[in-house]
């Protein structure tokens, strides 16, 4: 059985699947600027986030997705292999 990737925009779909899957939204911290956004990343790794990693809010990574026009491109059924994969993009024109 392959896997199928899905891109959305869409937050409650994005929330939805990101919990079901047990991820955390974070953000790489921005090292180059006080108060940089960073990069958007969803944490499965179950840890806490790291110096370079940090956890933040649902409101907080959306309003950062929104501002930068991203999209979520994830898999909507596992790989053979058993992984999860998401990765944050720029949006495409939908």
């Amino acid at each position: 059985m392959g896997s199928h990737c899905k891109t959305t925009r869409d937050h409650d779909e994005i929330r939805e699947w990101v919990t079901t899957h047990q991820g955390v939204p974070a953000r790489v911290r921005d090292i180059r600027s006080v108060g940089g956004t960073g990069l958007l990343r969803i944490d499965f790794s179950g840890r806490t986030a790291d110096e370079c990693l940090e956890h933040i809010s649902w409101d907080e990574w959306f309003r950062n997705f929104e501002r930068a026009e991203l999209a979520l491109v994830y898999e909507a059924t596992k790989s053979d292999a058993g992984r999860t994969f998401a990765k944050v993009v720029p949006a495409p024109d939908f």
